[in-house]
């Protein structure tokens, strides 16, 4: 990576962070301070068929702009993850009751997972993409639930699908369609490429 250019993540996604350290890249971490509740609610009341991947696309790309400002000789990474289940949309749990709920809702269905990433710099997105992983919770029973909670604790609030699924996560799934690294929270092989013709990385 050329010595002038900085990479900057802005993201405290402990999953980003590592997959782009396991990925060879050397960054630095600036977490993007934006309302996203705020952006996704006007979204979804001011865009007419409005799409989880609109949303992602939206939220990465407002964490990168957002970052490139106070960052403006840095190339800053941004991303969001949107899942969404038979047209509704879901946030992170605020609680351990408010997860619980939410994989109520998920298990025995398939719901789609859409993660987007884009680039800034100076102020300026100039690349963005998104990719997304169908994913099909098996039927679990409520003791499952229960003792899943219990053994990731507060980590479920960290994910918007309250899974980790390099973790004991993997469990709740029956089947998953969609590439691993989408589902960890970034599309990472395009990423790469990108980063490549921008010569942030070795071709």
């Amino acid at each position: 990576m050329p010595e002038a250019v900085r990479l900057v993540l802005a993201s405290a996604s402990a999953a980003r962070g590592a997959l782009l350290k396991a990925a060879g890249l050397t960054f630095d971490v600036v977490p993007a301070q934006i309302d996203e509740e705020g952006i996704r609610t006007n979204i979804l009341e001011n865009t007419a068929g409005a799409e989880a991947s609109d949303i992602a696309s939206v939220l990465a790309a407002e964490k990168a702009r957002v970052v490139s400002v106070r960052h403006p000789e840095a190339i800053v990474i941004g991303a969001d993850q949107v899942l969404v289940l038979g047209g509704k949309i879901f946030a992170k749990p605020a609680s351990l009751a408010e997860a619980r709920d939410h994989l109520t809702m998920l298990r025995g269905r398939t719901h789609d997972l859409v993660s987007a990433v884009a680039l800034a710099r100076n102020g300026t997105v100039h690349w963005q993409t998104s990719a997304a992983a169908g994913m099909t919770m098996r039927d679990f029973s409520d003791e499952f639930l229960g003792a899943y909670i219990e053994r990731v604790g507060n980590r479920v609030l960290q994910c918007v699908g309250c899974y980790e699924l390099e973790g004991v996560g993997v469990q709740l799934f029956e089947r998953i369609e969609g590439d691993y690294f989408t589902i960890l929270g970034i599309p990472l092989l395009p990423l790469l490429q990108r980063l490549r013709e921008e010569e942030m990385i070795t071709a």
